[in-house]
């Protein structure tokens, strides 16, 4: 199986606090990336979208699951998927920086391998377009 690693390194003008709030809370982190997101399930921690919690991206049957596996406020989150998919051992991990005032850098990080040989590089480049493009958003959604 072959592994792959989307890379995106983006800097905002917006608080860190605020841009790690955009994408810890589930359901704002889909309308960041454009596509129904829900928390199905809360963490037992202080913050529900904490250590624990379980988002479902997409629509009914069609649409994977992502447990939040480290959550540092205002510096880190990792998922991986926690349901069938077309991928395995996928991780992302989303790290929050300042970098001036008022200024937040995001470096989002995605490893996964593929399943199917030679289907990695459709769902690579489909995750790196959507994620790219969500990301712009970042400032009117923050």
């Amino acid at each position: 199986m072959a592994t792959y690693t989307i890379e995106i390194d983006e800097t905002f003008d917006v608080p860190r606090n605020r841009v790690f709030a955009l994408f810890a809370d589930h359901e704002r982190f889909g309308k960041l990336l454009g596509a129904p997101v829900k928390r199905i399930r809360d963490s037992d921690q202080a913050d529900p979208n904490g250590v624990g919690s379980i988002r479902k991206i997409g629509i009914g049957p069609i649409g994977l699951e992502e447990t939040v596996i480290t959550f540092e406020p205002d510096s880190l989150i990792e998922y991986a998927i926690s349901s069938m998919s077309p991928v395995r051992n996928h991780l992302g991990r989303i790290r929050f920086d300042d970098v001036a005032d008022n200024r937040t850098r995001i470096q989002y990080t995605i490893f996964f391998e593929d399943i199917v040989p030679f289907t990695g590089r459709l769902v690579s480049s489909a995750l790196d377009q959507g994620i790219r493009k969500g990301i712009r958003r970042v400032p009117k959604l923050a």
